[in-house]
């Protein structure tokens, strides 16, 4: 199943446990509201007109009054617990990472371990093609890890202690691999929502505590009248219903999260295409003293969202989120012995050393061609969601060619933001001095030391590993106030703005920044493409027209292009209504795409660009940039080796 049926099969499970929640809230409703009834006639007035049965009789039964006064109370209390766990969550994932205590490391790795988590995430990240994302370490003796956030933009990893003091460099990279895709397949969305509906649900059973505590000492001082009695009677009604309605939520959460990890092991497995990094890393969850345990206080409330067990608790069979480890080392290595293997510190420094040498061994081609056949677009679009070793490799070797001082600077806060100005500036010298006067005044002199500094080593850049450091740069962008964003995207616009004219690769840095730092709500694909025909020829037009030089090619390209797509031809539109103001709102609409209309897409841009054969690294360039503005995350084109595709 690839990366586009997965997202469809996403959307469907949402709907799925939407519905299967709504009536869990249903089954609540009714269940309350008859308790309630039988204790207000137990306790309460009986013959008060609110209560009185549809036809005056005096029973048992509450009347539809009740039912409806009640129903709405516990809507309402679910839905403003669910609103209340919600708001903190929408910081996306950085807000459960540092719930669970994580300690933000792109920055300021403090030892070797870390430094070799961060090596592994960032070449994870850009074999995706997929921004890199911040990384969190707990403190935690336990082996474990998470991906957390409601898109991709704001995830996050955290992975503790235990796990980057005791995993090989191959079996972090199953763990990590495992947690990118929950990030690919829409998992992390899903689990941010069951955290928030199951908090509505028990809220019940919080308010039901409340009331039995607070009627217990009322009652001690009245004992003229029931009402203690009542107020006990209905508090421990919502405290059990409550707690039951949690539990039968929990076993929802339990079911689906369960399956979800079968599939993330799986893409693990294919994204290393090594069985026993995975494998290993569980094998040695189990030879673990403190196994896969969580110690902080809030581990219980995203139980669902751990590469293993978090925490252990009674009933663990029914509410399992994860599957037995025995069963998922089976999955992936059905020749495994059954025995867990005894733990013990690793030598990081040679192991180290060693496996990254072995990551770009293998007759891996170091010199980089200065384009890519016209199968790596197709290639390319296959491995969406499921990157290969191929992607892995590629990643290391860019990272490995990238200059000491960009890599460094990507890792600071103000390095990060003078790379992004940089890589703006214009390479005709008159006018890059232009740019420089005009930044003057509007950065501080620490920025302005950075820039002077890269400006150098940025102008020797090549074209493909541009992308490459504004992913790397994106952790540290991230960690910027508000305003501080605000202000970033504004200087980037005056810079851009500086002569007069937008080129494409300035606009797309300025979309991808703005499109990471301030997340807009994900919207639902429901378009098909014959809905979406103007905003398609939009797009291609573009396309054809930065990819050719005369009308007569860029046509050709147009052709080759709705080989792909539903509709009869495409007429290739003048350049005043393709321009980047047309694109970026066709690009808006084509987001809301139905997940499984979205290859077609990216196969109808793919073929225009490799009409002529070869597709030059500034076309790849604008291929990725624009499928990230679909939320399709594009890996590195894969350059030939000897003629052949490399993987």
């Amino acid at each position: 199943m690839n990366f586009f049926e997965q997202q469809d099969r996403a959307r469907r499970n949402s709907g799925r446990l939407l519905i299967l929640m709504v009536l869990a809230v249903l089954s609540l409703i009714t269940l309350t509201s008859l308790a309630l009834g039988v204790v207000w006639q137990l306790f309460g007035q009986s013959h008060s007109s609110l209560w009185l049965a549809s036809d005056g009789a005096i029973g048992l039964l509450p009347s539809w009054r009740l039912v409806g006064v009640v129903s709405l109370a516990v809507i309402a209390v679910v839905l403003l617990g669910s609103v209340y766990k919600s708001l903190p969550l929408s910081r996306g994932g950085q807000a459960v990472a540092e719930r669970l205590g994580g300690r933000l490391i792109n920055l300021a790795p403090q030892s070797l371990e870390e430094q070799r988590l961060l090596n592994v995430v960032e070449e994870m990240a850009l074999a995706s093609g997929t921004p890199v994302p911040p990384v969190y370490v707990l403190d935690d003796a336990g082996i474990n890890a998470f991906a957390a956030g409601l898109t991709p933009q704001d995830a996050v990893i955290g992975i503790t202690r235990g796990a980057i003091s005791l995993l090989s460099r191959e079996e972090l990279q199953g763990v990590i691999a495992h947690e990118f895709s929950h990030i690919f397949h829409g998992d992390m969305r899903l689990n941010t929502r069951l955290v928030a509906v199951l908090h509505g649900i028990l809220l019940l059973g919080l308010i039901g505590g409340f009331l039995l505590r607070g009627s217990s000492r009322a009652g001690s001082r009245s004992s003229r009248n029931n009402s203690a009695a009542a107020i006990i009677a209905v508090g421990g009604t919502l405290w059990l219903l409550g707690y039951a309605g949690t539990f039968f939520g929990s076993l929802i959460k339990a079911a689906v999260s369960r399956q979800r990890e079968f599939l993330a092991d799986a893409s693990a497995v294919q994204f290393t295409r090594n069985p026993q990094g995975i494998a290993g890393a569980l094998q040695k969850i189990g030879g673990n003293l403190y196994g896969s345990q969580l110690r902080a206080g809030h581990a219980a409330e995203f139980s669902h969202m751990y590469f293993a067990a978090g925490i252990s608790r009674a009933l663990d069979g029914m509410l399992a989120t994860h599957p037995p480890l025995d069963e998922r080392i089976r999955r992936v290595t059905p020749e495994w012995d059954g025995r867990y293997p005894h733990v013990a510190s690793l030598s990081l420094v040679p192991a180290d050393a060693s496996a990254d040498q072995r990551a770009v061994a293998q007759g891996w081609d170091q010199a980089l061609a200065a384009g890519f056949s016209a199968a790596s677009a197709t290639a390319a679009i296959a491995s969406i969601g499921e990157p290969s070793a191929a992607h892995l490799q590629q990643a290391h070797q860019l990272l490995d060619e990238l200059h000491p001082a960009l890599r460094q600077a990507a890792h600071h806060g103000s390095g990060a933001q003078a790379l992004l100005y940089g890589l703006l500036l214009a390479p005709v010298a008159g006018l890059r001095e232009q740019q420089m006067q005009l930044l003057q005044p509007l950065l501080n002199a620490d920025l302005m030391s950075h820039l002077q500094a890269l400006e150098q080593p940025l102008r020797q850049l090549p074209g493909n590993q541009r992308l490459t450091l504004l992913d790397l740069a994106m952790p540290a962008l991230k960690q910027l106030g508000t305003e501080q964003a605000v202000t970033l995207c504004a200087v980037m616009a005056r810079l851009i703005r500086a002569d007069g004219k937008v080129e494409l690769l300035e606009w797309t840095l300025l979309r991808i920044v703005e499109r990471n730092l301030a997340p807009s709500r994900r919207l639902s694909g429901h378009f098909h493409l014959l809905e979406l025909a103007d905003e398609v020829q939009v797009l291609l037009s573009f396309l054809a027209r930065a990819g050719s030089i005369l009308p007569e090619q860029a046509q050709a390209a147009l052709a080759q292009a709705a080989v792909e797509l539903p509709y009869t031809g495409l007429n290739l539109l003048p350049a005043a209504q393709c321009d980047l103001k047309a694109l970026e709102a066709a690009l808006k609409r084509l987001n809301q795409l139905q997940p499984l209309q979205k290859p077609r897409l990216l196969k109808a841009m793919a073929r225009c660009i490799e009409h002529d054969g070869r597709i030059e690294v500034a076309e790849a360039e604008l291929l990725r940039a624009v499928a990230d503005l679909l939320d399709c995350p594009l890996p590195p084109l894969l350059h030939s080796t000897n003629g052949k595709l490399a993987g």
